[in-house]
């Protein structure tokens, strides 16, 4: 039949489209009606237990368990709190979301998958598991009680032997009453599925509340997603000055490889052998980051990654200096070697320093830099906040060089060199260097400033030497 001769048969009323969404929701109906049936099923190792303990205590109760409908209901509403105390089981919950997102369709991102760790997510299971279980005990009563009895009314009318019964309803037996049964049980089979889609209804409701994450595992799987984000963002920072100096670097040495290559044999050779070192150590940060990426690697494997100071500084000045330009260092003796500064601030300092040479190849190459490394202390208090900030353009004042006993112990790095004034805009407006770097300052608690001034591109960047501060920003 074609799909016209389908729409004629369904005389436009859109019946042919209308059967998938029925056959839905009878599916949804009967998956939430064994679910609950499950529950029924869940209900029955403490009934029955109930059932021995109410015997110990009141044998009469017990004798009248088969017959009484009252004693039947005492234990089943006794049996509830051992129930709740079952559904205080860390794994409760594991099993109880797993059968919800199955048979009730509850989307599969709302209940916790894994086992309750924290006793309010217990109190919330054990909530959900009598909540489950109790209407599952009701309604499998139900389902087991209802079905025959409405089969019995809707066949009474034409079956001699059951009208001879004397069965216990409000209406006669004989006569143009007893064709009131057969409506009797049908309506008894829709209270039936009523209470089942209501039931489902409500656990369906229910499921995220009760099985969803407490506020403590939305607070402890934020913190999760910020720490993971954070040494994402760290990586980034990592591949970005590691990889972005060393193609600066590497495109200076090729081009001034490439003007001399007949001139000046010696330095070609020099600027190659340097292009080999900056690649290879390029590559190898590369895949170091790469690794962390691959295997889910935590902030401490973050903050592993890269060179500091007393590893890198050399070979960084040496590849600089392999691409012609002209670089003064000169380091503070009351700082000390770099090797005795807290780890995590020489691998930054390096990153600020390594990413001031990249900014000048990119924007003024062949200007000469000069780099400052020196120890300071600075006042933090009063309204004016620290001595010497971002206004004084990498200048210390008198007051600024004398060491106040109480101030705070930081490493200052200054990255100065001659601009030709044409372009401070887009230096200004570049990549992400500048805004990664006061991150990297910020998170230990330090500044960063940068501006053009008399013809001079400056740098200074402060970082705290106290360790107290160094392991609180981590």
């Amino acid at each position: 039949m074609s799909t016209s001769e389908q729409r004629a048969a369904g005389g436009g009323t859109g019946l042919t489209t209308g059967r998938p969404g029925e056959r839905g929701v009878w599916r949804t109906l009967g998956l939430r009606w064994v679910h609950l049936l499950q529950g029924g099923a869940q209900l029955m190792p403490f009934y029955l237990l109930t059932v021995v303990l109410l015997g110990i205590v009141r044998p009469e109760a017990a004798q009248g368990f088969g017959s009484q409908p009252r004693v039947q209901f005492l234990t089943f509403a006794l049996s509830l709190p051992l129930v709740a105390v079952g559904g205080l089981l860390p794994l409760v919950r594991a099993l109880e979301s797993a059968s919800a997102r199955t048979l009730c369709g509850v989307p599969a991102h709302e209940p916790t998958a894994g086992p309750a760790g924290s006793w309010a997510a217990r109190r919330r299971s054990a909530a959900w598991f009598t909540l489950h279980v109790s209407l599952g005990g009701l309604v499998s009563g139900a389902s087991l009680a209802v079905p025959p009895m409405a089969v019995v009314l809707l066949v009474c009318p034409l079956v001699p032997g059951l009208r001879a019964q004397r069965w216990v309803w409000p209406w006669e037996h004989a006569g143009s009453a007893l064709w009131a049964a057969p409506p009797a049980g049908a309506a008894l089979l829709a209270l039936l599925l009523a209470a089942v889609y209501g039931a489902g209804a409500l656990l369906t409701r229910c499921a995220p509340v009760l099985l969803g994450p407490t506020p403590a595992d939305r607070l402890a799987a934020a913190e999760r997603r910020a720490a993971d984000l954070a040494v994402r963002n760290r990586l980034a920072r990592e591949l970005h000055d590691s990889v972005g100096h060393a193609l600066s670097a590497v495109t200076l040495q090729a081009g001034a490889a490439r003007r001399v290559l007949q001139a000046d044999p010696g330095f070609v050779r020099e600027a190659l052998a340097a292009i080999e070192e900056t690649s290879r150590g390029a590559v190898a940060e590369l895949d170091a980051v790469l690794g962390i990426l691959r295997e889910g690697g935590t902030a401490k494997h973050a903050e592993a990654v890269g060179p500091t100071l007393a590893t890198g500084l050399e070979s960084l000045l040496a590849r600089t200096r392999a691409t012609g330009t002209e670089v003064q260092v000169r380091i503070d003796e009351a700082l000390g070697p770099p090797a005795a500064l807290d780890e995590r601030v020489s691998a930054e300092a390096f990153r600020v320093v390594q990413e001031g040479l990249s900014n000048t190849l990119r924007h003024a190459p062949g200007a000469a830099v000069r780099v400052l490394l020196e120890h300071r202390r600075e006042e933090t208090g009063g309204r004016g906040g620290r001595r010497g900030r971002e206004g004084d353009g990498g200048r210390a004042g008198d007051g600024d060089r004398e060491a106040s006993r109480g101030g705070e112990r930081t490493l200052r790095v200054t990255i100065e060199n001659a601009t030709d004034g044409t372009r401070p805009a887009s230096r200004r407006s570049g990549g992400r260097g500048l805004a990664w770097m006061a991150e990297r300052a910020a998170l230990l608690g330090g500044t960063v400033a940068a501006g053009e001034e008399d013809g001079v591109w400056r740098l200074t960047v402060r970082l705290p030497l106290t360790a107290s501060r160094t392991k609180a920003a981590r």
